[in-house]
């Protein structure tokens, strides 16, 4: 039988070498907020005439008309996405114009949003309250659904820890994907993230609960190993079903088109983390708090006689 318990803390320092690098990148780099978040005006259109400028001739043309800090982004062969501070549709229609002139171009106006920034500070906050919500919830659900065995609440202890396992992970890869691509946090991601927790905690709970059937059942073997027991016998179920996920994301991340593929690759990646933390982090965890190991972690090792 595969013992994937004995190997934990392997298991557990392959996490921490995909969270440390990410962490590090967000507190160098940070996020870039979209005007979902920061407020502002998102402005795509289709140069249906003409040749495609530059992104940079583009920023500069806004700058100069008390637009700073613009960020554009090509959309395809003839498109761009358009992202400055918050306009009205009158300085909008004012600013197709004069790229119209300027570039000797036909435009074509695809879409306008403007959020204002009381807005974007309201869906932060309510983001927030989203995770909580999400992990207190998962606490109590899981206490109650596994009342009958000893310690019940620890189970919901350790799913919440691989939740938070995996909004580590994705948020230090969009800090990667943010700084090297250009990509911003938009409500899209946000929709990503709390869909990579319900994948999450829904995978951890058909092991926890797999445990919780061999834990009568097996009353009398080590704990260790009825973790381990109930992890081989799942782990094929669990790949199996994330793998279908997996492959039906990765064909959308590369033939479904520049507007999804942010949430599509965010989705790709928390999955994968997901399947990881719930099989190799989560019920390890279990055992570790059973046997207390963290009274041995800083003990120096005895010396032989």
């Amino acid at each position: 039988m595969i013992d994937i318990v004995k190997r934990r803390y392997i298991f557990f320092g392959l996490s921490l070498l995909v969270i440390i690098p990410g962490l590090i990148a967000l507190l160098v780099w940070g996020l870039p907020l979209s005007i979902d978040f920061k407020g502002g005006s998102l402005l795509d259109i289709t140069f249906t005439s003409g040749t495609l400028p530059q992104p940079a001739q583009v920023t500069t043309l806004y700058a100069s008309n008390g637009f700073p800090d613009s960020i554009v982004q090509t959309a395809g062969q003839d498109g761009l996405i358009i992202r400055s501070l918050a306009m009205s549709d009158a300085q909008r229609d004012q600013m197709i114009s004069l790229m119209q002139t300027t570039f000797d171009a036909t435009i074509t106006m695809n879409r306008f949003e403007s959020v204002g920034p009381s807005v974007g500070q309201e869906v932060a906050r309510a983001a927030g309250y989203a995770v909580g919500a999400a992990a207190l919830g998962i606490l109590l659900y899981i206490t109650i659904a596994f009342h009958g065995i000893a310690h019940a609440w620890r189970f919901g202890i350790a799913a919440i820890i691989a939740m938070l396992h995996d909004v580590a992970v994705v948020v230090g890869i969009e800090a990667f994907l943010a700084h090297f691509l250009g990509w911003e946090v938009d409500s899209l991601f946000l929709t990503a993230l709390l869909t990579v927790i319900g994948f999450s905690v829904h995978d951890t709970i058909v092991v926890f609960d797999r445990i919780r059937e061999n834990l009568n059942i097996y009353r009398r073997l080590p704990y260790e190993q009825v973790v381990n027991h109930s992890i081989v016998q799942t782990i094929v179920r669990s790949i199996n079903t994330q793998l279908t996920v997996m492959l039906t994301l990765l064909t959308l991340a590369l033939f479904g088109g520049l507007t999804i593929r942010h949430f599509v690759v965010i989705l790709l990646v928390g999955v994968f983390s997901g399947t990881y933390s719930s099989i190799f982090n989560a019920s390890p965890i279990l055992v570790v708090w059973e046997k207390r190991e963290w009274r041995t972690w800083f003990r120096r090792a005895p010396k032989p006689a």
